[in-house]
This record gives structure tokens, C-alpha cells and sequence, in this order.
């Protein structure tokens, strides 16, 4: 994170809004269960198997994170196809499997509208990359916030170089955007989406500005 341009910091703050903001969209339709947060998820699985919970409540949040891995695949995979500007490519795809949410929400095909936003959150993990890892992680927050405690801890203790804000304005992006999220359901519920896809939108233009600086 430190190492990045300072438009590339904003790129990560806005897409770390936008995990927050589909996030908070999930989580209040499922009932507890997450579409970026994957932690999350993995320990509701596991508190499902040993609790007396229906099999197929139990069953959600491990499917929820089957579609999430899905997604980081995907990713992966356009970067490879889409070497030019692989960056621009992935929030493409992000954009369009939120647009296509957003369209099915309330249709026939309405189940299939979580799975896309899952798969979308697993994709934007993909958008900061270097040396074959991901350089930011923008729908977790764990590694992000201990690099915080780190760097704040290198600050009292008089050490040189020691720049937390990026850190905490990262976390500060998903806090805000989980805010909106939930705020915007309680009115709208999913249809709320249309709000991300168009910050989505707004993030992908953005993006292919940094990539064809």
C-alpha cells in the first residue's frame, strides 16, 4: 500500500468503499452472511457444522465462499488474457457482473443475483497485483489493520518511515462504504446495488485513467 502512487491509493480506497458497500448489501439479505468478508463466513460454517442449525443454513456461507474463490479465479485469469491493461479489464468484469446483479434482482433468475456479487468481491481482489500476489487486499481488512498497529506502534517508538494514514483511510473506505450500504438498504433493499454499479463505474474509469498514464 505504501509503495503505491497516490492515485492508485485512491483506487484502493474507493474499490475498498465499494467491497464495504456491497458487503453491507449482502449481509443484510442473507441474514448474517457475508460476500467479501470470507473470514466471516468460513467461521459461520464452522459454527453451523457443530450447532443445530438446518443443513442448508449451515451450507450457505460455504457456498458463498466457493463462489467468492470463483471469482479470484476469474480474475486472475482476465489479468493473464488481458495483459495490456489488466487492471481496467478486471474492474470491467467487476462492473458487469454487479450491472447484471442489479438487472436480475427482483426477475426469475433473482437467485442468482448474491452469487454474482460474491463473485464480483472475489474478482476485485485482483486489481492490485504484483509479482503474481495481491498488493492490497480491498474486501478484507485483518492485514490491513495490523500493518496499522504496526506502523502506529514504529511511530511512538520514534522509528523512521513509519506512514500509517494509508492504512487507516483503507479501512476508513470500507467502514464508510458498509455505512452507505446498510443506510441505502433499509430504504431501497437490493435495489440499492445500481448505487455500487455506479460507483463501480466511476472506479473503472478512474482505473484505466492510472493504467494509460
Amino acid at each position: 500500500m505504501i509503495s503505491h502512487q497516490k492515485s492508485s491509493k485512491t483506487l484502493a480506497i474507493g474499490l475498498a468503499s465499494l467491497a464495504g458497500f456491497v458487503d453491507a448489501l449482502g449481509f443484510l439479505n442473507l441474514g448474517g452472511v457475508f460476500v467479501s468478508f470470507m473470514s466471516g463466513n468460513s467461521t459461520r460454517f464452522a459454527v453451523g457444522v457443530t450447532s443445530e442449525l438446518p443443513l442448508k443454513i449451515t451450507l450457505i456461507p460455504l457456498g458463498i465462499i466457493a463462489l467468492f474463490v470463483a471469482g479470484v479465479m476469474a480474475g486472475r485469469a482476465i489479468r493473464h488474457y488481458f495483459p495490456k491493461r489488466p487492471s481496467t479489464a478486471v474492474m470491467v468484469f467487476i462492473s458487469a457482473a454487479l450491472t447484471v446483479s442489479s438487472i436480475i434482482h427482483g426477475s426469475r433468475l433473482t437467485l442468482l443475483d448474491l452469487p454474482l456479487m460474491a463473485i464480483a468481491m472475489g474478482a476485485a481482489n485482483n486489481v492490485f497485483f504484483r509479482e503474481g500476489e495481491v498488493s492490497v487486499g480491498v474486501t478484507y481488512m485483518t492485514g490491513t489493520l495490523v500493518k496499522l498497529g504496526q506502523r502506529l506502534a514504529g511511530k511512538l517508538l520514534g522509528e523512521k518511515e513509519q506512514e500509517w494514514l494509508p492504512y487507516f483511510l483503507l479501512w476508513m473506505g470500507l467502514v464508510a462504504g458498509a455505512t452507505l450500504g446498510s443506510f441505502t438498504y433499509t430504504h431501497w433493499g437490493l435495489h440499492a446495488l445500481w448505487i455500487g454499479v455506479a460507483l463501480c463505474l466511476a472506479l473503472t474509469q478512474f482505473c484505466a485513467w492510472i493504467e494509460n498514464k
